[in-house]
């Protein structure tokens, strides 16, 4: 009987070791913190051994093979004792893969991901797919390969799952963008950061697609020295008749294997130039799985945002409180701020991986009245913003965060929760900041 050990004990190891039980392995999870009550469960409900608190050396590297959670990186111990005893490491998602024959859209990118899978799903969904959702999003790409069936996967994929993905294939692999992002898991080298997003074309053969922002430099770059032999699908803002998707005027126009039709930029249910992409991306990937442009259209004009990206959360006094928790990188911060058509009181902080932020300083300079900076340690951010900036103060909760952009907007501003940096300083995730800030808005009075 193989053996697997699965290291994490969240929704991708525990949907993982299912999967493996399910397949008649033998299976043992380990996770050096806590696992919740809720994964304590689903894995005593399937006869899987498992700890917390700390690993079990002897009956992780005793294994035929390893499944290891994203956010665990390859310099954990435990992986570099593994691969010195030869052990295979694997992503779930590679673990899934060879279990199903459904077609899987897989979407990487450093923004835009969950906007874009979603939105994704949202199309295929109400166009009467079988399709279940995956990856960052959703459940466990392999629990459901365990327990259910679908005919197509929409999967969001971080850098940190493609990293162990060996043999897996994207039918179609969606590349949204490339900005520095996780530096800090590669060595602060943007070419490794890079070709761990290329990993998303691993295994394509000349029956599947690849989308891409055509724009984007360290894409255009990397695909230069890239051997594949999938279908080539651009998508670009500028007018480019030959990409699959570009502006015309106001309108998206869409060519794809010679179906060609149009829908208004005004008629998107979601604004901002990053949205115009996204909705890009997830049109060219509806259209190469025959989905027809009416049911695209309208899924792009109801579609309802993802939940801490850009979303509107009230407007009181006639300022108006936006939260994008997610924005957890410089570039996520510029798309948010090129939408904004008001005055801005921005929060800023957090965990910093490493980040320039000369890349926002003219919007800065442009829209922003106000920084307040939400974090344990700001001198980073007060070295860049003292002096760009009217007023710079900073805030150690978001209680304090709130009340004081609060007083510090006047009717007509936004105040704009769009970080830039990692949570885990003051927060347990952007979901936990994002939640917060929505609480603490709704409490003004």
């Amino acid at each position: 009987m193989k053996k697997i050990a699965v290291l994490g004990g969240g929704e991708s190891g525990v949907g993982a070791a299912v999967l493996a039980k399910v397949k008649g392995m033998a299976v043992w999870l380990s996770d050096m913190g806590s696992i919740s009550p809720k994964y304590q469960a689903m894995l005593n409900e399937n006869g899987i051994a498992w700890e917390e608190g700390g690993h079990s050396e002897d009956k992780i590297l005793d294994a035929d093979e390893i499944v290891k959670s994203p956010g665990i990186p390859l310099t954990a111990p435990i992986i570099v004792k593994a691969q010195q005893k030869n052990i295979p490491v694997i992503s779930e998602i590679e673990l899934a893969g060879r279990y199903t024959d459904a077609k899987m859209v897989c979407i990487t990118g450093s923004n835009g991901k969950t906007t874009t899978t979603m939105l994704t799903y949202h199309i295929l969904k109400n166009a009467g797919v079988n399709v279940g959702l995956a990856g960052n999003v959703g459940r466990s790409l392999a629990l459901q390969v365990a327990k259910e069936h679908h005919d197509v996967y929409v999967v969001e994929l971080s850098s940190f799952q493609l990293d162990n993905m060996y043999d897996f294939k994207a039918n179609v692999a969606v590349l949204l963008n490339i900005t520095p992002d996780h530096l800090d898991r590669y060595d602060h080298k943007m070419e490794n950061y890079a070709a761990a997003k290329f990993r998303i074309m691993r295994n394509q053969t000349k029956d599947d697609a690849f989308i891409y922002w055509q724009d984007d430099p360290i894409i255009a770059a990397q695909l230069r020295q890239a051997h594949t032999e999938a279908r080539l699908y651009p998508f670009t803002a500028n007018e480019v008749a030959d990409s699959a998707a570009f502006m015309h005027g106001d309108k998206l126009e869409f060519n794809v294997n010679g179906d060609s039709w149009e829908i208004s930029s005004d008629e998107l249910s979601l604004s901002g130039l990053h949205n115009i992409y996204n909705s890009m991306a997830a049109g060219i990937s509806a259209s190469l799985l025959d989905i027809r442009k009416e049911d695209i259209r309208k899924s792009l004009m109801d579609f309802e945002a993802v939940e801490h990206r850009l979303e509107y959360v009230r407007t009181l006094r006639g300022v108006r409180y936006i939260n994008d928790s997610k924005a957890t990188n410089v570039n996520s911060t510029w798309y948010a701020l090129e939408s904004m058509k008001s005055k801005v009181v921005l929060v800023l902080g957090g965990k910093d991986k490493g980040n320039d932020y000369s890349e926002i300083e003219q919007f800065v300079k442009d829209k922003v009245k106000a920084i307040v900076c939400l974090g344990v340690d700001n001198t980073k951010l007060h070295n860049f913003f003292d002096g760009k900036v009217a007023v710079v103060e900073d805030a150690r909760s978001m209680a304090e965060c709130v009340a004081k952009c609060s007083s510090l907007a006047t009717d007509g501003d936004t105040v704009l929760l769009s970080p830039c940096c990692a949570s885990f300083d003051l927060f347990k995730s952007y979901e936990d900041r994002g939640t917060q800030f929505k609480q603490c808005v709704n409490a003004l009075k």
